[in-house]
């Protein structure tokens, strides 16, 4: 198993950036697929990003393409994402999950989560 814990949630205005992290902890950190997901106030949790398990393949959602980057650092444990160009509808609880079964935009392949970190966007 994995723990997840990430960090670097806040309150920023529109077109600021923000960096998120999750440090894995548990279960060795590169047999997994790790991704993040985010849900708003009232909306189901949406698929953001993921990446594979060296770091070499990602994919986005097309709402945060060009914007939002993915990387990770097995050495550390840490899954990153750099949030660019941030807007207000970018404004909800945002999760770190892993996998080992594969990457994918289904939420019900992911089988590990964090506790989540706010982030609020003002206009």
């Amino acid at each position: 198993q994995v723990q997840l814990v990430e960090s670097g949630g806040g309150l920023v205005q529109a077109g600021g950036s923000l960096r998120l992290s999750c440090a894995a902890s548990g279960s060795s950190f590169s047999r997994y697929f790790m991704g993040w997901f985010r849900q708003a106030p009232g909306k189901d949790r949406e698929f953001v990003s993921r990446i594979n398990r060296i770091g070499e393949n990602t994919y986005y959602a097309e709402s945060v393409k060009g914007r939002f980057v993915i990387s990770r650092d097995n050495d550390k444990n840490t899954v990153y994402l750099q949030m660019n160009s941030l807007k207000p509808e970018d404004t909800a609880v945002y999760y770190c999950t892993a996998t080992t079964r594969g990457y994918s935009v289904s939420r019900g392949v992911w089988d590990y989560w964090g506790q989540g970190t706010q982030v609020t966007v003002s206009s």
